[in-house]
């Protein structure tokens, strides 16, 4: 009997969004808050923040490929990968929480504290996102579908990123009362249950319909299989430098607001400040711009969009460096073109490492769907990882001092990092996208020989 071929249900594709909605309360707060929270609230040197960015990824250079191939292993009534959006939500909500705890303890004590509460937080973040990300790989055995569903993920994933932008600033201050530090507490406790919540929804609402063709399989022969799918390289690397990209710009952009452009916490729309504005209309020019995904992916290939996408919005990421900081309303438009921009591209490059496991399979025989999305997954991570780092020793470097009057070399280093840093990484990535080729054709020819395949041996 074929693989279910009939387009998914609005109900299927919106509950399998709402688990990005999850997994983005924690990620938008970590990409735009963690950096700032870890010096200017609890207290940590930038640089050793920085450091522990990139070390603590160690784990998950092991952890990330162990649990895609755990999940490509995993065999329960629910199927493959839907289980682990039911068992590891709760952990996943907990070390949450936890990282923003701020116990009281000596300045030894809470670099410890940070490392080991970023590290669950990092473990439990791969129990529960490699699986649900391989779930997009198994939703379907159609391309397009699957182009369909990653665009629901990505409105939902960028509404979840809207609500953090606009706010997690005026939620802290207000459940604070003045104190940041209790104030993050509360907020984040608030995004974490709803992230449980959310998740045993998107369990709840989902199915796998794609099922390997072999009945089994070893890891030298898997990881031999990965490591020979060229489009998979490809993503991988652009995953690296496109996350540095996010990581390093979302990571300065408080720093940016705080020092450069003067924003003091004071409301200029109801209760929303400067920073609160400009990360919620940005978000919602992202929102927007997927809305065109569609469209877009019926008159042009997946790969030149990125690229052009891509460019268009490193170009406005970079005239940030020009920009006066007493021109707001400007900043505000040039992010808002930018985000409209790059808007569609979340949604195509998940399509494409979905694309990538179609690939491996008609390749080899083995479909390695949870390795496919662990492996580029741990990019992202790494590339997150990096860029967090990277923004922790730049601010080093040009004498950033937390809660003081920043230097004239301080002010530079900050704009740099908002700037024409992330600019050149977002370029970085258009250059690996670029040995991306996997076309709509190849793709078509990929999913007919699949289907047929899965057909002779169900």
């Amino acid at each position: 009997m074929a693989p279910d071929t009939e387009p998914l249900k609005f109900r299927e594709k919106l509950g399998y969004g709402l688990g990005d909605t999850a997994s983005n309360f924690f990620f938008q707060v970590f990409n735009i808050f963690l950096l700032y929270y870890y010096t200017d609230i609890f207290g940590l040197p930038a640089a050793a923040v920085g450091t522990m960015f990139i070390v603590t990824k160690v784990v998950d250079a092991i952890s990330d490929p162990i649990m895609g191939l755990i999940a490509d292993r995993t065999n329960t009534r629910w199927g493959k990968f839907r289980p682990y959006l039911l068992w590891a939500a709760i952990p996943y909500g907990f070390c949450g929480y936890a990282m923003f705890a701020n116990p009281d303890l000596s300045d030894a004590g809470k670099l410890i504290y940070a490392y080991a509460t970023y590290t669950l937080m990092m473990l439990a973040y791969t129990a529960i996102n490699v699986p649900y990300s391989a779930l997009m790989g198994v939703i379907s055995p159609s391309s397009m579908e699957r182009t369909k569903v990653a665009s629901y993920r990505f409105i939902c994933a960028f509404a979840a990123a809207w609500l953090i932008g606009t706010f997690v600033t005026p939620l802290k201050t207000i459940l604070g009362g003045g104190d940041e530090a209790l104030g993050f507490r509360l907020t984040i406790i608030i995004f974490a249950v709803l992230s449980v919540v959310l998740f045993w929804i998107s369990f709840a609402t989902t199915k796998e319909r794609v099922t390997p063709t072999q009945t089994e399989s070893h890891i030298k022969s898997d990881l031999k299989a990965l490591l020979g799918n060229g489009p998979w390289i490809a993503l991988f690397i652009a995953a690296i430098f496109t996350l540095m990209n996010i990581a390093v710009r979302n990571g300065s952009l408080l720093y940016y607001f705080k020092y450069y452009v003067g924003d003091d916490g004071a409301q200029i729309f109801l209760i929303f400040d400067k920073t609160a504005v400009f990360l919620s209309l940005g978000l919602l020019a992202m929102i927007g711009g997927i809305a065109f995904t569609k469209r877009l992916c019926e008159h042009f290939e997946k790969r030149s969009l990125m690229i052009v996408l891509t460019i268009l919005n490193a170009l406005s990421m970079a005239i940030f460096y020009v920009i006066p900081p007493d021109q707001y309303w400007l900043m505000v438009v040039v992010n808002c073109l930018g985000s409209l921009a790059i808007g569609p591209t979340p949604a195509l490059v998940w399509s494409m490492y979905a694309d990538c496991a179609d690939y491996g399979e008609w390749k080899s025989g083995l479909r390695t769907t949870g390795l496919v999305f662990s492996t580029l997954q741990f990019a992202q991570k790494f590339g997150l990882a990096v860029g967090a780092g990277l923004a922790g020793y730049i601010l080093s470097l040009f004498g950033f001092v937390a809660n003081e009057i920043q230097t004239a070399t301080s002010i530079t280093g900050i704009r740099f990092m908002f700037s024409l840093l992330p600019a050149l990484l977002a370029l970085l990535g258009v250059i690996a996208i670029a040995y991306y080729r996997l076309t709509a054709a190849k793709v078509q020819q990929m999913e007919q020989d699949l289907l047929s395949r899965r057909a002779v041996t169900t």
